[in-house]
């Protein structure tokens, strides 16, 4: 049997109860080791790079590798920022929102069309790879340096793993990728000119592991191996132009005071959580780092007045800034009003820092450490993609009394509890209330000027965002 067919005919098995009958499978294989590993990986990767399950063919030597490799889509959007800062074509993401103006010095990047005879709709097959190349140091699976394939006339793969290099060189030629060179180097100080050798990049990539001593997960720079902080200037040597992708637990302020040159934060999320970190740099830069939130096909560069709240003045005027410069303005009634709408923002807009960004688009935050926000009217769509909307159903003083009362009228809801000295799980163990389908929410929170509350709200639903692709047909 074929190492495919073997594939195709235990798709979906137990990977356990496969592995109990070795004895009588492995003579149908000839790496039973590699098959398991195979089968094993596969499971994670129909959704998270489901180009490369349709492929029965492709190796995979440690399942490990295709959980802590890039999704299609954040791969492509790695793609997607080398083609835009060093391509000799310029490339924009497609979002879900047409251009608008705004009142402060970013804008949203939804900008439709910026070269002459591109379609906003996303990278097409059509147009042309850049002339750039990229050196991806650290190659793993090779997903990061597949989507690279797409947008660079050439690739370097090195990987410090030998099984995962053979993999990659077999894996790429089933995909039919031609671009890419392969290499099998420790990536370490002194190192690095040596696995460049003739290749000079336009970009370096690197994806430092963060596995430390028995497999415990890392996030400082320095314990992360291969040792980014050691290496930074060498690889400044070699090229200008570098891009790391970090864990999304990694400190954005302390890790951006550690690393000379650092001109990008990219905040990338899919699916409602924060996927990972990306930061590029450039030799010889000294001023101040853009920060940017990609979340599942919406793009948003952060203002850098309202990265954050440290300028958090109570402001009982609604509308416009208070005289101490803060956008964040609190309303001063929830309760008896007129129901409104909430937004909640998702993870990726937390991880930034950006507490202040939705009063910029007329939300009102309902208490300085409260990240929640309300208004009459729905989340403009500008920030919308960024977090969660919903229509505020009834709000109501949190007290003993109503919440056993809310607990009688709403008996399934998805629970939160934000800024209150319980948990979520608590206080929905107290409301008495069973998991929901996700359309209907209770709050347990806090406003500055009316103390805690349960707000009852119902889910609205916005049409997803395309996420870029590449700009060359996938195989």
């Amino acid at each position: 049997m074929e190492f495919k067919d073997f594939i195709l005919a235990h798709d979906g098995e137990d990977i356990a109860a496969l592995a109990l009958r070795r004895n009588a499978l492995s003579g149908e294989v000839p790496d039973w080791d590699l098959a398991l590993s195979t089968l094993q990986a596969r499971s994670k990767l129909r959704h998270k790079v489901p180009e490369w399950y349709a492929i029965p063919s492709l190796q995979y030597p440690k399942a490990l590798s295709a959980e802590q490799c890039s999704s299609t889509e954040t791969a492509n959007y790695k793609a997607y920022l080398v083609s835009g800062r060093c391509g000799a074509r310029k490339t924009v993401p497609p979002t879900a929102h047409p251009p608008q103006k705004t009142s402060f010095s970013g804008t949203p990047v939804n900008i439709a069309q910026r070269d002459e005879g591109r379609s906003p709709e996303g990278f097409q097959s059509t147009i042309p790879a850049t002339d750039v190349k990229i050196a991806d140091l650290t190659g793993g699976l090779g997903v990061d340096a597949w989507a690279f394939s797409k947008v660079a006339e050439e690739v370097l793969y090195n990987e410090m793993d030998e099984g995962l290099c053979r993999a990659a060189e077999h894996n790429f030629s089933e995909l039919g990728v031609g671009n890419v060179v392969i290499k099998n180097h420790i990536v370490e100080p002194g190192k690095v000119k040596e696995i460049l050798g003739g290749f000079e990049p336009d970009m370096v990539f690197m994806d430092p592991a963060r596995r430390g001593d028995g497999g415990r997960k890392v996030f400082r720079l320095e314990d992360c191996s291969p040792n980014v902080l050691e290496l930074l200037p060498e690889l400044y040597d070699a090229c200008p132009n570098i891009m790391l992708k970090l864990s999304p637990m990694a400190d954005i302020t302390l890790v951006c005071k550690q690393l000379p040159g650092v001109r990008e934060v990219h905040v990338v999320a899919t699916g409602g959580e924060c996927k990972e970190l990306l930061l590029l740099l450039e030799k010889g830069y000294t001023g101040d780092y853009s920060t940017y939130i990609y979340d599942s096909g919406a793009l948003l560069k952060i203002p850098d007045q309202v990265r954050n709240d440290v300028e958090w003045v109570r402001n009982d005027v609604e509308g416009g800034r208070n005289d101490e410069g803060s956008h964040c303005r609190q309303r001063q009634a929830i309760l008896n009003e007129k129901p409104g709408w909430l937004f909640e923002p998702g993870k990726a807009l937390l991880k930034a820092g950006a507490f202040d960004l939705p009063c910029e688009y007329g939300l009102t935050k309902l208490g300085r450490h409260t990240h929640l926000y309300v208004s009459q009217e729905p989340a403009p769509e500008e920030i919308a993609p960024f977090g969660k909307c919903f229509e505020i159903l009834e709000a109501l003083p949190l007290s003993g009394k109503t919440i056993k009362e809310v607990g009688k009228r709403y008996p399934k809801a998805d629970v939160t509890a934000r800024n209150i000295p319980i948990t979520s799980e608590e206080l929905a163990k107290r409301l008495g209330v069973k998991p929901g389908d996700g359309s209907l929410h209770i709050f347990g929170t806090q406003s500055d000027s009316e103390g805690k509350l349960l707000i009852i709200a119902r889910a609205t639903e916005r049409e997803a965002p395309v996420p870029p692709r590449s700009s060359r047909t996938s195989a």
